[in-house]
């Protein structure tokens, strides 16, 4: 038994009706990540200095030195880039993503994020690497930027984002914090719950595209101008899905010390003011996103296939391949996860077990099928799925010439080929089966063969549709 913890799914092809307020086509999200004075310095008690986002191409780390270039590049994000987008964005709900310790050491940044209204939400306690840091370390770290944070701005941060995390950090942040949201992912355009931390947990995901963190990386932004054609590009293309039906959610994620230099604010300015020409458009914090979808899609109970037991998954769908709970058995054996928690990934499952199996063992499956309209639907001795499907298909109200007929082609097809006539009936009526019938009765028996499979697979299909909508 192999369980893979990634969702490949998600939404799929189609993703719930976000509702946004006012029928608003896109919800804007802006988030300014406020880290200049919580980077990796040996002033805050680290063992080098900052390499990240900066203009410095290439930086390394500078072992128990302080980095004096690197340190005035994250003071100008704090002392001029702040003011600049705060000048440009203090009308405009937008999310701040605080690290607990550069709050701590700018109270008049923090006064203005306040007078103007902005979420201010946790960025960590500092702005360093988590990957290799002990999940107990992490999860005090944690702990310690929550309540740092409550001091500093006066109240809890209502959401989370570490960004350079860790594999538990999304885990360690719902079990520690009362959060209306996580960012700590990029899988989707809308938000999603995720089970972890003991509890039902909202993802808002965040982005590293729409982002201005490209102008500090190789392969960014060199000019002001393709940040906004980007930012452009983005919104129009969401645009144009709320205007079809299916609103999202536009992620834009900014640095003072970056998109706070002048030719980078320019691009910035003309991208805001492009949105706001347009009807339709929702600006809001990330908190309101998360209370506004919490509301309208509070987490749903899903048949979580990936987290069963053994004993259990067969009892659910032992009988979705008829009789045969051997399917079940061996599908539970495959690596599945939460992508498989749903019919179509249920039936990816099942189907492959069927038909990794001998030939033999699929005939018996085949064999365990009944007749349609034969001897056990008249004495009620069918299965309720098999009774169900066959009424589907008006088999259980059949005149006598009818089952005359049926009784004649069952009987014939049997004798030719070894196995019953199968045919998944709910996608069909008495008059496309009897043609059914009669088509397949000339096949030889190795294509039949193959159909009858195809049939069995449809079938179950068609059941597992129904056991996931229960």
């Amino acid at each position: 038994m192999t369980r893979y913890p990634r969702d490949m799914t998600g939404y799929g092809a189609t993703p719930p009706a976000a509702n946004w307020p006012g029928g608003a086509r896109i919800a804007v999200q802006i988030v300014l990540n406020y880290e200049e004075g919580g980077e990796n310095n040996v002033l805050h008690g680290d063992a080098a200095s900052e390499a990240f986002l900066s203009e410095i191409t290439g930086a390394q780390p500078w072992p128990g030195q302080r980095h004096w270039n690197m340190e005035s590049i994250y003071e100008y994000g704090a002392r001029a880039g702040f003011w600049r987008v705060h000048g440009l964005l203090k009308d405009i709900p937008i999310t701040v993503y605080g690290v607990a310790t550069a709050l701590a050491r700018s109270p008049v940044q923090v006064a203005a994020m306040t007078d103007a209204g902005w979420e201010i939400a946790s960025h960590g306690l500092k702005w360093v690497e988590h990957k290799d840091m002990d999940p107990e370390e992490e999860r005090a770290q944690i702990r310690e930027a929550i309540e740092l944070h409550t001091q500093v701005v006066g109240s809890p941060p209502p959401g989370w984002y570490t960004g350079r995390c860790s594999m538990q950090t999304v885990e360690l942040a719902a079990e520690e914090g009362d959060f209306a949201y996580i960012a700590d992912s990029y899988a989707d355009d809308l938000p999603y719950w995720v089970q972890t931390g003991g509890k039902d947990q909202l993802i808002v995901p965040y982005t590293l595209d729409c982002n201005d963190m490209r102008f500090a990386i190789q392969a960014g932004f060199t000019e002001g101008d393709q940040f906004e054609r980007y930012l452009i590009d983005s919104f129009d293309t969401l645009y144009a899905e709320g205007l079809q039906g299916a609103p999202k959610m536009l992620s834009i994620g900014l640095h003072c010390r970056l998109v706070g230099r002048p030719g980078r604010m320019a691009a910035l300015k003309r991208a805001i003011e492009y949105f706001q020409s347009k009807e339709g458009v929702w600006f809001a914090t990330r908190e309101q996103i998360a209370r506004h979808w919490a509301q309208e899609h509070p987490p749903a109970a899903v048949l979580r296939i990936s987290q069963m037991a053994r004993d259990a998954f067969v009892s659910t769908f032992g009988g979705v391949f008829e009789h045969s709970p051997w399917v079940a058995e061996r599908a539970y054996d495959l690596e599945f996860g939460p992508s498989h928690d749903c019919a179509a990934g249920a039936h990816s499952l099942l189907a492959r077990a069927f038909r990794m199996a001998s030939e033999e063992e699929r005939l018996g499956v085949l064999r365990a099928h009944p007749d349609l309209a034969g001897k056990l639907a008249a004495a009620k001795r069918l299965t309720a799925e098999s009774t169900a499907e066959q009424a589907s298909a008006g088999l259980d109200a059949l005149t006598d010439d009818e089952r005359a007929s049926f009784t004649r082609l069952n009987s014939e097809y049997t004798e030719r080929f070894g196995f019953p006539f199968i045919i998944a009936v709910r996608d069909h009526d008495k008059a496309s089966i009897l043609a059914a019938f009669q088509r397949r009765a000339g096949q030889d028996r190795a294509t039949e063969f193959a159909e009858a499979c195809r049939q069995v697979e449809r079938i179950a299909e068609l059941r597992l549709q129904e056991i996931f909508k229960a």
